[in-house]
């Protein structure tokens, strides 16, 4: 199994989470590119301490929206869209390669994650930026999302991911941030759905029902509140439960 979380995503003297707690305890970084969040120090040296605690490196592309910090739908071209992602990604890999690794794989942010889950235009978008960047990169996504059935077809990597702190729908879907209960705060509960999803067992959906999701990653927030001391004990908990945690991506 591996952890992931949203990584980089200050911007210039505003800080957001603690890289650096969070990197002594997930396995892969989605860092920020600039565009929703992070900037180009930011990412030289989230980068360059991913590398020296053996982490993942992803893409974690998103909206140009650096004030609605990539979680407001932006009506854009495709072709622009396109564009954008491979911008994103390429500027990322650059500092990578300078920390003496790569980017290792792509995952979309917030608004952006949300739409191509349905939107086929813009899902297209962001897979024709990975393939044009590299075929060999994995995508991480929702599973039963218009973007990773898309990567699928276009012969990209995919790889299914879950959410430690966000309700789910009893159609697999993330509850919405808008509606109450969207996010979960409570370390035991999200120690135990993560110790669920890491070896098979059902969770609670927002009705009520089971739901299986059958993650090959999962997701901690660092932009949560508590989020270092949840995200230790997830990791504590699925070690706990026999799992062995490690990237998903080499």
């Amino acid at each position: 199994m591996d952890l992931n979380a949203d990584l980089g995503e200050g911007f210039g003297s505003w800080p957001m989470g603690d890289d650096s707690a969070l990197l002594e305890v997930v396995t892969s970084a989605n860092v920020a590119c600039g565009f929703h969040a992070g900037d180009p120090s930011i990412m030289r040296r989230v980068t360059a301490e991913a590398v020296e605690r053996g982490v993942a490196i992803g893409a974690h592309v998103g909206y140009a929206d650096k004030a609605g910090f990539g979680r407001r739908f932006v009506d854009i071209e495709p072709a622009a869209l396109r564009d954008e992602v491979v911008y994103q990604i390429g500027a990322l890999d650059a500092f990578a390669r300078i920390a003496g690794d790569r980017v290792r794989y792509v995952k979309p942010h917030g608004a952006l994650y949300n739409t191509i889950g349905h939107h086929e235009e813009q899902a297209a978008a962001v897979v024709g930026a990975v393939a044009d960047y590299d075929k060999t990169l994995p995508v991480l996504g929702l599973p039963g999302s218009a973007w990773l059935r898309l990567a699928a077809d276009a012969g990209l990597t995919v790889v299914h991911e879950a959410f430690a702190d966000r309700a789910y729908t009893s159609a697999g879907t993330l509850v919405s941030r808008r509606e109450p209960g969207s996010v979960l705060h409570d370390a035991d509960e999200i120690s135990a759905r993560c110790t669920a999803m890491a070896t098979g067992q059902p969770i609670r959906d927002n009705a009520g029902g089971t739901l299986v999701v059958d993650p090959a990653s999962i997701c901690v927030h660092g932009d949560t509140p508590g989020a270092v001391d949840i995200a230790r004990r997830v990791r504590a908990a699925i070690e706990g439960a026999g799992v062995t945690l490690r990237p998903f991506a080499s």
